[in-house]
């Protein structure tokens, strides 16, 4: 049996897939953080990344999103046909699997899904998919306002943002204690590590949207 298709593969390929999660949405953040301080420092930046050398890691990047996905969907079939028999990682006692984010992972993945499904058409689908098809894409800070000018829509966001911290803070501890790091020390360090972390990286975006929406409304200049 192939290890890509053995249980103990699938964990690993979903730890290693969901660090380079983590990785895509850090350089996304970043990059969407600039807007927070000025539209010409945003543009500059969506410029720089249009830069054939440097958007060749924004793919690879995202290539690892799509194997999580996919894989995440193969064990999700997996444990329902199972009733539970199997585990999306390895945990080393029934306890280290009682937290709520744990126990609703695949409602959380929906959500996620969702969330992805609704940014890819209010802005991958104006920009990186026109520049790909030999269009000119659209101007980055025309399409954060429209998006984020609707407040119900910047809500939906910050929900999105919401099952996102839900889903890594789990994620992110129990990816690196699959490939390893599994004893009861580093265990207690790592979820806190992965909740500092993942805090940050989703204030990180939450704060873009928030801004962005009171720009668009005319409640910051």
């Amino acid at each position: 049996m192939s290890i890509f298709s053995s249980s103990i593969g699938k964990k690993l390929i979903m730890s290693i897939s969901g660090i380079f999660l983590v990785l895509f949405l850090t350089l996304h953040m970043v990059l969407n953080f600039t807007s927070v301080f000025s539209a010409e420092a945003f543009q500059g930046v969506c410029d720089f990344m249009a830069l054939p050398i440097v958007s060749i890691m924004v793919p690879v990047l995202a290539f690892g999103f799509v194997i999580h996905i996919i894989y995440a969907t193969i064990l999700t079939a997996s444990n329902l046909k199972s009733r539970g028999g199997l585990k999306r990682y390895e945990v080393a006692t029934k306890s280290e699997t009682d937290s709520w984010a744990s126990k609703n992972m695949i409602y959380l993945g929906i959500v996620v899904l969702l969330g992805i499904a609704i940014h890819l058409t209010h802005f991958w689908a104006d920009m990186q998919l026109q520049e790909f098809t030999g269009k000119e894409a659209a101007d980055p800070n025309m399409l954060l306002g429209q998006t984020f000018g609707n407040v119900w829509l910047t809500i939906l966001y910050l929900v999105w943002f919401t099952a996102l911290w839900l889903h890594l803070s789990h994620g992110f501890w129990s990816a690196l204690q699959t490939l390893g790091w599994n004893n009861k020390l580093w265990l207690k360090r790592l979820k806190a590590i992965g909740v500092v972390y993942v805090t940050i990286l989703m204030a990180g975006f939450a704060v873009t949207a928030i801004v962005a929406c009171c720009k668009a409304n005319g409640l910051l200049a």
